[in-house]
């Protein structure tokens, strides 16, 4: 089987050899070429064809969100991941560049005090970057790729010999798990939702600290809902909108006859903190058939037993179909298993969340055809 050609662009000649020779450790992966600044690697692109490209956000000459919209100007598919820091500035940037039409990101290593540090946080950044790589590119390890484990096989045989639920209760809260591909997937979904919206909103984005903060920002900028990043203590409340800080599991919890948001440093599943599972298995355990989960496009299979919960409670649960997502492996995996009441395109998720929540309810006829 022909390698995956790598591209990598940074203007540090340390951390080019430092991804490239992670790159290179891996048998189904190659670099094909190196480039120092945005300007170069448009360049290179157009003379190796690579199958991918790293993109440091911050170069000389042109730095990487630019390059990206410039590259989105004649390769539209090409996939690309953003190497960012784990600052503010590299937060914004980073989502600038998913914005504009960056694949994915991967947070560069801090300036270690030791040389054992070091290590560890190259070994982090690798473990994330080589499955992003190859999930972009449609190499997917047994891990990666829905159903074809043994361990995945079993799990899909446990989920579809659940019961046949029926749902009759009015949609009470919306739970929403994503990762990669999740920011502009939200930036659709969130602002086509009318503000009196009869229902929270509930949002797991799988993303480090600072990042979540910024993306919430952005949302409620453009959005007719309120949207902030979730604060432990605050009563859920209709027409808002709560994304998980990163770091923190998002979870739901009775204080009286009023419901509030729960942040917890538990263990991370699904190698996620936050993950959709625990949010939406508290979902499922306080508003029972109520629930309307919806997962979008995302690496892994996060998600997957926490509709489990969702299915068993008597809720309904929508997925991003394939042609849509940018990763189908969260939504894959649910779908696969048989438990989404609808797998729909992107564009559609917003109308039928909207569709769906007014059930049961007097709802204004503006909103008789869905989202605005």
């Amino acid at each position: 089987m022909a390698k995956i050609r790598v591209l990598v662009v940074d203007d540090s000649v340390v951390v080019r050899r430092m991804v490239s020779d992670m790159i290179n450790s891996d048998p189904a992966l190659e670099v094909v070429g190196i480039a120092p600044n945005g300007r170069l690697a448009l360049e290179r692109i157009k003379q190796l064809n690579p199958d991918i490209v790293t993109m440091d956000v911050e170069m000389p000459e042109m730095d990487g969100v630019q390059a990206v919209k410039e590259l989105r100007k004649f390769n539209r598919s090409l996939p690309i991941i953003m190497f960012s820091s784990l600052t503010e500035r590299g937060a914004r940037t980073t989502l600038d560049a998913l914005a504009a039409g960056a694949s994915d990101y991967v947070a560069k290593p801090s300036n270690a005090g030791s040389a054992a540090s070091a290590i560890n946080a190259t070994a982090r950044v690798r473990e994330q970057l080589i499955p992003k790589i190859k999930t972009l590119c449609g190499l997917r390890s047994s891990e990666l790729r829905p159903g074809r484990s043994e361990a995945s096989q079993t799990a899909l045989a446990k989920v579809r010999s659940l019961p046949t639920r029926t749902t009759s209760q009015p949609v009470g809260i919306v739970a929403i798990g994503v990762s990669t591909g999740g920011p502009n997937a939200l930036a659709e979904v969130i602002p086509a939702i009318p503000a009196d919206f009869p229902v929270p909103i509930v949002i797991v984005q799988h993303m480090p600290p600072v990042f979540t903060r910024l993306l919430a920002d952005r949302l409620n900028a453009n959005a007719a809902l309120a949207v902030k990043e979730a604060v432990a203590g605050e009563e859920l409340r209709p027409g808002a909108v709560w994304i998980a800080q990163g770091d923190y599991h998002l979870v739901l919890e009775k204080n009286g006859a009023k419901t509030r948001l729960k942040l917890t440093q538990d263990a991370p599943e699904n190698s996620c903190r936050p993950a959709a599972d625990p949010l939406f298995r508290s979902a499922a355990q306080l508003y029972g058939g109520s629930v309307l989960a919806v997962v979008l496009t995302g690496m892994g299979q996060d998600g997957l037993k926490g509709c489990e919960h969702v299915a068993t409670a008597g809720g309904q649960i929508l997925v991003q179909d394939e042609a849509s997502s940018v990763v189908w492996g969260m939504p894959g995996f649910v779908a696969r298993a048989g438990l989404a009441d609808r797998v729909l395109p992107l564009n559609q998720i917003a109308g039928e969340i909207v569709r769906r929540s007014w059930l049961g309810r007097a709802r204004p006829e503006a909103f008789f055809g869905g989202a605005r």
